[in-house]
């Protein structure tokens, strides 16, 4: 892809089996709630449509999109592209994401949505680069536990290229 090499490294079956376990626990604790799902774009729109069919409740579903990356590796700023138009005062929020790795983008947006209202702010996502995670961030929910190698499908990108992909690759050479 582009001018890097890559290997198969999750497949789809895999990737789906994790996406449903994630789905069981937040069903479990989300029972008599009625939390609002934020789906984080670009990345997991794959995983926020395979959950929200596992989950296959009447939630409430919306849409946030921030950027920290710029070809392979991470900026360090988190810039705000399109922020939650829902009203989220006063409730729960579970944010969707495909993968946290240093944790700064979503550490920004937890504690922005808590300062600005939300009752409680969760943490789901499809995949989770604990040795990268260069902040204090626990998710409350992980699909998979990955090494910190760069990955491309299910939704993630090089450039913008390989999210439709269903299964997961990895770099081969950097």
């Amino acid at each position: 892809m582009k001018d890097k090499e890559f290997e198969l490294f999750i497949p789809e079956k895999e990737i789906l089996e994790a996406i449903e376990k994630v789905a069981v626990r937040i069903e479990k604790d989300v029972a008599g709630v009625n939390p609002l799902f934020v789906g984080v774009l670009n990345g997991a729109f794959m995983f926020i449509a395979d959950l929200m069919r596992y989950l296959n409740g009447p939630y409430e579903l919306t849409f946030a999109r921030y950027s920290s990356y710029h070809g392979t590796h991470t900026t360090g700023m988190v810039h705000e592209v399109m922020p939650v138009k829902a009203d989220f005062a006063g409730r729960v929020v579970i944010l969707l994401e495909d993968i946290v790795d240093t944790g700064f983008t979503m550490q920004f947006v937890m504690n922005k949505l808590k300062a600005e209202g939300a009752k409680e702010v969760r943490l789901a996502t499809m995949l989770f680069k604990p040795e990268a995670l260069k902040c204090d961030l626990t998710p409350d929910y992980v699909g998979l536990e990955i090494p910190n190698d760069f990955i491309v499908g299910y939704g993630l990108d090089y450039d913008e290229q390989g999210r439709a992909y269903r299964d997961i690759y990895r770099i081969v050479a950097e």
